[in-house]
């Protein structure tokens, strides 16, 4: 795994939690770094990395699943991040782990938000309120367009909640999000103890998962069909970053894993 010993310190360096993908990147044939997008703000450029792990064909003539995976949608939630390093790391060293998927990294959503610390992005939005809405906000307008042209088979949302303790959710009222959910779960509370409150960030909540959400945040286009299966992991932020980019990374594992085998359960094989 990719070493977190000094998380605190780059929470907010961007240079420092994309290093770890650019010099992978370098090293292994399978990823690929680009560029989603770029956006002024003020007198400084900014972009949206985009880092693509081709795992290849589980077998002759299946296409790869493809899988979008979102970190720092709100900027001072660097855990994400740097889970999602950490499972770069894991497929560099285990590439039979990604088998079959295609996935797509976006490690840092929200650079502004990143480099000052904040939830919201330098104009004072919180980025995941405003997807599919007409929002003005080119973070979101660049997302919104990787979703529509990569139509993923599954997304990922990795996210830390200040007003928890504890690992949960939401399946976003779905059986096989749920499905999926379960598992990732189990896997993260090797690292922490999972928020069991009948009502989490407002929602009912059962065991740590939530059926319902916010509008805005971000999901596929509306109009794809068929849906793609989506989650959103949470890690309490109060929680030190190591141990929360931990449970993202076996949450992460957790779910390839298990999409896997409904794959192969459905596919009959």
């Amino acid at each position: 795994m990719v070493s977190l010993a000094h998380a605190p310190g780059i929470s907010r360096d961007l240079r420092g939690l994309l290093t770890p993908f650019f010099e992978l990147a370098e090293a292994c044939d399978e990823l690929i770094g680009t560029v989603a997008g770029n956006f002024r703000c003020g007198e400084k450029r900014y972009a949206l990395p985009r880092f693509v792990w081709f795992g290849g064909e589980a077998m002759p003539g299946l296409a790869p699943v493809r899988i979008g995976l979102f970190a720092l949608v709100h900027g001072d939630e660097p855990a994400g991040a740097l889970a999602l390093a950490a499972l770069a790391q894991t497929l560099a060293e285990e590439p039979d782990l990604a088998r079959g998927y295609d996935l797509v990294f976006y490690p840092v959503c929200n650079p502004t938000g990143c480099e000052d610390g904040t939830r919201h992005n330098r104009t004072g939005a919180d980025l995941n309120r405003e997807f599919w809405c007409s929002s003005a906000h080119p973070e979101v307008r660049i997302l919104e367009r990787e979703l529509r042209e990569h139509r993923f088979d599954g997304i990922i949302a990795l996210h830390a909640d200040d007003t928890s303790d504890g690992l949960y959710g939401y399946a976003h009222d779905r059986l096989l999000n749920e499905q999926l959910l379960k598992p990732a779960l189990r896997a993260s509370e090797k690292h922490l103890p999972r928020d069991i409150r009948p009502v989490i960030d407002g929602f009912a909540a059962n065991d740590g998962i939530i059926c319902d959400c916010f509008k805005g945040v971000l999901a596929p286009p509306p109009e794809q069909k068929p849906r793609p299966f989506e989650i959103i992991f949470e890690t309490p932020a109060g929680a030190p970053l190591e141990h929360q980019a931990g449970a993202a990374h076996a949450a992460l594992l957790a779910i390839l894993s298990e999409y896997r085998g409904f794959l192969a359960w459905g596919q009959n094989l």
